[in-house]
């Protein structure tokens, strides 16, 4: 790959992941203090990532792969997100925001597929080269929060004026710039000839649940959708509950969560190759309950290492048991199934799992809301740290472990 394509391709990855990181991060707090929104309704903003995810696979399926280039409809689905994030921006309570923040979701979602497409088009060594584009993506991430707290946006006082409205301005240039850059990104044609046919089962990956036939593989599967429901507490709860208990800079110290995602992608295969795929499952499963646990009972004053400590483990969290997840998949389903298999678990996760974790956490949310807004953020997070244990704990009695090899 030539360094020009190399230099192209990264700046896609950072711009990508720029804008995801920019907005995301602090949607939870943007909504409840800009727009009042109750848990439910954070819930419910956060569950258009999983209809999204949802809808993606058509979207890429069905045109994407079919009718148009790539980096093309990349470019298109950037520009209509600058302006649906432009319309986030200006709006001023959550029933005008919803359905933005909705249509962007379903435009955004399929770019997470592209992007990928439009790198390994150009790779003569996906495997080697992937990794030193993708890493781009992480800072772009990490810049972003760092951007944010560096402007002071997600400070309390600037929090209380409302100043996290700025976010989405932000955004919406970044994504206006990449839908634009797009269109000058190397060329890459249709996969699927436009006259062949596409079933719905083999656009979702449900040509893979033959799969399922396998016990271990079945209650992989199972674990990955019930894991999900704690990581959407995470997500929709982590800014929200940091910015409420006076954490300053919170958005950049959750941006310590995308650096140790470096480190411990790096540590993976050689915890893998000396314990053996059950074993990292588990070590990012309990993870999650030491999480939660660090999160219930630490403060942003004497203890706020336990807060630090609590979101590096992000890497652990999200590595051990995701990416192991994936290569696991990618193991059991042979050539004949690996994108459907891929795409099966994809859809549910980030789709089922994700959408019953939100609604979950909304619910759970709302219970420990008193009547001046403030939560009981200890009793919220003891919640998914016990949910994440019985998880590890059925996992580990009822899994049979079997030797998998690391590819990378």
């Amino acid at each position: 790959m030539k360094i020009k394509t190399q230099v192209q391709l990264s700046f896609m990855m950072f711009l990508e992941f720029f804008i995801w990181g920019g907005w995301f991060v602090t949607l939870g707090t943007f909504l409840g203090s800009n727009l009042q929104a109750t848990g439910a309704q954070s819930a419910m903003a956060f569950s258009t990532q999983s209809w999204g995810a949802i809808i993606a696979p058509f979207i890429i399926g069905l045109i994407a792969d079919r009718y148009f280039n790539a980096e093309r409809i990349l470019g298109v689905l950037h520009l209509i997100g600058a302006l649906l994030m432009y319309m986030m921006y200006q709006s001023t309570d959550f029933g005008a925001f919803y359905p933005y923040v909705l249509s962007y979701m379903i435009v955004f979602m399929p770019t997470l597929a592209l992007v990928n497409s439009v790198s390994f088009n150009q790779m003569t060594d996906p495997a080697k080269q992937f990794s030193f584009v993708r890493v781009f993506g992480t800072i772009g991430w990490i810049v972003a929060g760092s951007l944010i707290s560096y402007l002071n946006w997600d400070s309390t006082e600037s929090v209380a004026q409302g100043m996290l409205q700025n976010t989405f301005l932000m955004t919406a240039i970044a994504s206006a710039v990449l839908g634009l850059y797009s269109f000058t990104l190397p060329k890459t044609p249709p996969k699927i000839d436009k006259d062949e046919k596409m079933s719905i089962s083999n656009i979702l990956g449900l040509d893979a649940l033959s799969l399922l036939k396998d016990r271990n593989f079945l209650l992989f599967f199972i674990a990955s959708v019930l894991i999900c429901i704690p990581l959407a507490f995470y997500y929709q709860n982590a800014s929200p509950f940091l910015t409420e208990i006076g954490v300053e800079n919170s958005t950049f110290k959750m941006s310590i969560g995308q650096m140790s995602e470096v480190v411990f992608m790096l540590l993976l295969p050689f915890f893998f190759k000396k314990f053996g795929f059950k074993m990292t499952i588990l070590a990012g499963m309990l993870a999650w309950t030491l999480r939660y646990l660090l999160f219930a009972y630490g403060d942003s004053g004497e203890l706020v290492f336990m807060l630090i400590i609590g979101i590096a483990l992000h890497g652990l969290c999200y590595d051990f048991f995701f990416v192991s997840g994936q290569i696991y998949t990618d193991t059991k389903a042979g050539k004949k199934f690996k994108s459907a298999a891929q795409g099966l678990i994809t859809l549910a996760t980030y789709g089922v799992g994700m959408l019953i974790g939100f609604y979950i956490a909304g619910i759970i949310t709302d219970m420990y809301q008193n009547t001046e807004g403030l939560h009981n953020w200890e009793n919220i997070w003891i919640y998914p740290a016990g949910f994440a244990l019985v998880v590890a704990l059925l996992f580990a009695l009822l899994f049979k472990d079997e030797k998998i090899e690391y590819q990378q």
